[in-house]
């Protein structure tokens, strides 16, 4: 299984790896279609100047289908909902992706790490688990695909992935070695991919179906968007600890505005918290919560904590960051009412 971080996010001087990842999609869900797709809900104008449903649902549509930012990650499946379930949604581009599809989600895998540490901890995290959500922890030289047959343990000592580096204790440094380090001294040393995924049903919930090639922790999770939307769901309405732990003890990213800023694989002045990013650029960031993956997939999480969404795709020459501009336009355009 690759590595999220060996992909279009990978570490300067790291070779590529290229791996096959194996979809199982299909054709329904999504009520997609190639001109924005299709959505619920009518329009429900208060006459104090916010845009209502309808408005919103259009200006998301037509970014979706028009923006040159989407455009240049076409084909892919967008959802947005709430607490409740998905008020639009659509497939851009032909029917590629829909709701359905499954597909390897790289980095957006560590949302779900997250979560899980944020469960088998009731909420309370000790400072190792923040050190290693947060990238903190000074295991920084993961450059190793775990195998099909490896266990978290074995994966994690396979060719210096274990390796440690003091002098990046403290200090964000963008890696998977962080999140195979504390499954390995958290009860995780043993598991397969298999064993990994049941782990995440028993603590997050069976209803969110997402399947492991490899114990990859950091960027192994397969999935649809339909399941992913699931989880964000669940967040939002309070039946995950995790829910409380959003832009938790948020921490400095990009190298140069921060001393404590080693590495981080994105251009853009985000945060980090437990598992996620919080898009609290100062210049363009909106405050959400997301986790996108270096093949494209992108989920996310509003800073008012009311709505979710979900931009689903798989290039596996990675496409992380593209994918979040767009999603976060969509976003915009459904929050403002505005087409963007």
């Amino acid at each position: 299984m690759l590595d999220a971080e060996m992909a279009a996010w990978s570490k300067p001087g790291r070779a590529l790896v290229t791996v096959l990842v194996a979809l199982a999609a299909t054709a329904c869900g999504g009520g997609g279609s190639s001109d924005g797709g299709s959505s619920s809900g009518t329009g429900t104008g208060t006459g104090t100047g916010t845009p209502d449903k309808a408005t919103r649902i259009a200006a998301a549509q037509q970014t979706a289908a028009a923006n040159a930012n989407c455009a240049a990650v076409s084909p892919f499946y967008y959802e947005i909902g709430d607490k409740a379930g998905a008020i639009a949604s659509g497939s851009i581009g032909g029917t590629t992706y829909t709701a359905t599809t499954v597909m390897n989600i790289a980095s957006a895998s560590k949302w779900l790490f997250g979560a899980y540490v944020a469960q088998v901890r009731g909420g309370t995290l000790t400072a190792t688990d923040v050190q290693a959500t947060h990238m903190q922890s000074g295991y920084v030289s993961m450059g190793n695909a775990c195998g099909p047959n490896m266990t978290v343990a074995s994966c994690f000592a396979f060719s210096g992935n274990d390796t440690y580096t003091p002098a990046s204790l403290g200090r964000f440094h963008y890696d998977s070695g962080h999140f195979e380090k504390w499954g390995t001294d958290n009860g995780m040393a043993s598991m397969t991919g298999a064993d990994v995924a049941l782990a995440y049903q028993s603590q997050l919930g069976s209803d969110i179906a997402v399947s492991f090639n490899g114990p990859l922790l950091a960027g192994g999770a397969i999935t649809s968007a339909q399941s992913y939307a699931v989880f964000l769901r669940k967040i939002l309405n309070g039946q995950l600890q995790i829910a409380g732990l959003l832009g938790y003890q948020k921490t400095c990213t990009l190298p140069g505005t921060c001393a404590t800023a080693e590495y981080s694989p994105l251009p853009a002045n985000w945060s980090y918290s437990v598992g996620h990013w919080v898009e609290d650029d100062p210049t363009t960031g909106d405050g959400s919560f997301s986790s996108a993956g270096a093949f494209g997939f992108y989920p996310w999480i509003d800073s008012t904590k009311t709505y979710y969404g979900v931009l689903a795709r798989m290039d596996t020459s990675g496409s992380g960051y593209p994918s979040a501009q767009c999603g976060g336009l969509i976003r915009k355009a459904y929050i403002t009412g505005i087409a963007q």
